[in-house]
């Protein structure tokens, strides 16, 4: 139950230098072209840009893929629902009318090896195996991609890019500071959602509270004992929340915020920018 829910991690790197705007922004580009790439040497490319900006970082590795089990679950699933056919022919046959195999994503070696009957019409399709791989892969890119950015940038800074980018909304009378301030909130409120969980979960463990015995029914009816007063904690943290937010007269005024320090690109962020937009942008058009 103690989960390391701590995103932002100090440091000095050239990426923890660079401005929010900017990796928000190559984040979302990134992500995008991980859909539009659809061969195998255009997901090793992403793979490598990923591993670089990690490795630039100087965040240890096992920050990155030692608390994902539960994308390792959803890519799991994703292989086996792509590599295992009820009825292997057909699903053959359907994949061969695709422009770049089973799912206009391209197979590799994996594309020309017939099929392999298990039991009866059941059974493994190479094709698709090498598609559920590149699906997985893919969302495994994408995950530890967004938390390249979480670890090295704060939620302050998190805060400041979403209002510069909502910012032209205020034309339109677009409450972007109180939608900003929610996000912060919001973020802030992560670790300590997480902290007390694991503190109402130790309490009620410590009252004899049975959370990995019995059936299914059981084991449900002992985290009903913690959600319940997780739930009833949060509330009461939102409400002096709020007295405390009424109290320093939050809202009263309609002078826009302003930042303590405002963040100008520089010429390293722009040229980060670029190039970052340039390669996504080749490797979606070519690969």
């Amino acid at each position: 139950m103690r989960i390391d829910v701590s995103s932002y991690i100090p440091g000095s790197s050239p990426v923890h230098a660079c401005d929010a705007r900017v990796k928000v922004v190559l984040l979302a580009a990134y992500s995008a072209t991980l859909f539009f790439v659809r061969t195998w040497m255009g997901l090793g490319l992403a793979a490598l840009a990923f591993v670089a900006v990690a490795a630039a970082s100087g965040i240890a590795w096992r920050r990155f893929f030692g608390l994902l089990a539960p994308v390792y679950a959803v890519a799991a699933l994703a292989v086996a629902f792509n590599g295992f056919s009820l009825d292997v022919w057909q699903a053959v046959g359907g994949a061969s009318d695709a422009p770049g195999g089973l799912g206009d994503v391209l197979a590799g070696v994996l594309a020309d090896v017939p099929p392999v009957a298990l039991i009866g019409s059941f059974g493994l399709v190479p094709a698709g195996f090498a598609r559920g791989c590149f699906f997985a892969a893919r969302i495994v890119l994408l995950v530890t991609a967004s938390l390249v950015v979480t670890y090295t940038t704060t939620s302050t800074q998190l805060t400041d890019a979403l209002c510069a980018f909502m910012r032209p909304l205020r034309r339109l009378r677009v409450p972007v500071d109180d939608a900003a301030m929610v996000f912060s909130l919001a973020l802030r409120f992560i670790p300590v959602t997480a902290e007390e969980l694991a503190r109402v979960r130790d309490a009620q463990w410590a009252r004899g509270a049975a959370f990995s015995e019995g059936g299914l029914r059981a084991r449900l009816g002992a985290w009903q004992t913690v959600f319940v007063p997780l739930f009833v904690g949060l509330f009461r943290r939102a409400d002096a929340l709020a007295v405390a937010m009424d109290a320093r007269c939050y809202g009263t005024s309609d002078v826009p915020r302003t930042s303590l320090a405002r963040r100008r690109l520089t010429a390293g962020d722009v040229c980060a920018l670029v190039t970052g937009l340039a390669a996504c942008a080749a490797l979606a058009a070519w690969l």
